[in-house]
């Protein structure tokens, strides 16, 4: 039996692999003096607020039930009334009427950090919006997603020496701002934890644009809160209420994170027998009605 010679390979090239460089990441500065003043200064009240059984996750319980009416009577106040003049400078609460706002558009959300801000806290915090803006598209339908490039909702981490250094971008993202909120913005006081600027369509009241800032210095739950409550005014529930209950707008601090009945408020806002720019004589009979279906739904 012949045997035929095995096959000759051909030499081949040895293969050249390309390696991306490491990506260095960016420096974080150290914090001044203030913003180390602030950090104490907010972890004492964070434990201050828990010892006094505040700043509650549990989104509300058997001691805080609430009928149709009371939820219908809180979207009015919250939804349909701003917390703040155009031109405030966040010191003074000033609740004025307002037309019904919402987003009209996908968002695209951004998050961004101050130079100070720690690499470890910047990781959590990305990963605390990312699963709270995932949470807020479905309660609402709006489609949220993350774009550094071209992004119209930015969610800022600064600490105090970031956000008085932050004018220049504040006035390119929003080149319309007052003068009065700019000061407001780069001089925050400090019992204003965090803040949420809109912008909207010209004549009406369909958002535009939103920035975010929560303070850097704030210890982790408190970080939280301000996600959980600045996140979700940015959809359109823009105002307090002293009477809301269990909610996260409320200036009471009783509760950190959005609760059951924050979740129907944000699912009444983008129910579309609402519409965008309805005035609260025109909204507050459909939200009534809105409200007993949420609430009929629940008890089913």
């Amino acid at each position: 039996m012949a045997f035929a010679p095995p096959p000759t390979e051909t030499p081949q090239e040895p293969k050249t692999e390309v390696v991306a460089p490491p990506v260095t990441p960016p420096q974080v500065m150290e914090p001044s003096e203030a913003s180390k003043q602030l950090a104490v200064y907010y972890k004492r009240l964070q434990n201050d607020l828990l010892t006094q059984g505040l700043l509650r996750g549990d989104g509300g319980g058997p001691d805080t039930q609430f009928t149709d009416t009371q939820l219908a009577r809180n979207f009015v106040r919250i939804a349909l009334f701003n917390e703040y003049r155009d031109d405030s400078d966040f010191r003074n609460a000033h609740s004025t009427v307002s037309k019904l706002r919402r987003w009209d558009q996908s968002i695209r959300m951004s998050v961004e950090f101050g130079s100070t801000v720690p690499h470890d806290q910047r990781d959590q915090d990305k990963a605390s919006v990312q699963t709270y803006a995932a949470r807020l598209s479905r309660l609402t339908g709006v489609p949220i997603t993350f774009d550094d490039t071209n992004p119209n909702y930015h969610v800022l981490f600064l600490g105090e020496d970031d956000r008085r250094a932050f004018e220049p971008k504040l006035r390119e993202l929003i080149p319309t701002i007052s003068d009065a909120t700019v000061r407001a913005f780069v001089n925050l006081p400090r019992d204003q934890l965090c803040v949420v600027i809109g912008t909207f369509v010209p004549g009406h009241s369909s958002y535009t644009k939103a920035i975010a800032v929560i303070r850097a210095e704030h210890p982790n739950l408190m970080r939280s809160a301000c996600i959980h409550e600045e996140l979700a005014q940015g959809m359109g529930l823009a105002n307090d209420s002293p009477g809301a209950r269990p909610s996260i707008f409320n200036d009471d601090e009783e509760f950190a994170l959005l609760t059951t009945h924050d979740e129907l408020l944000l699912q009444m806002l983008y129910d579309p027998r609402l519409e965008t720019d309805m005035d609260p004589a025109t909204a507050a009979p459909i939200a009534r009605l809105i409200a007993r279906d949420l609430m009929a739904q629940g008890a089913s």
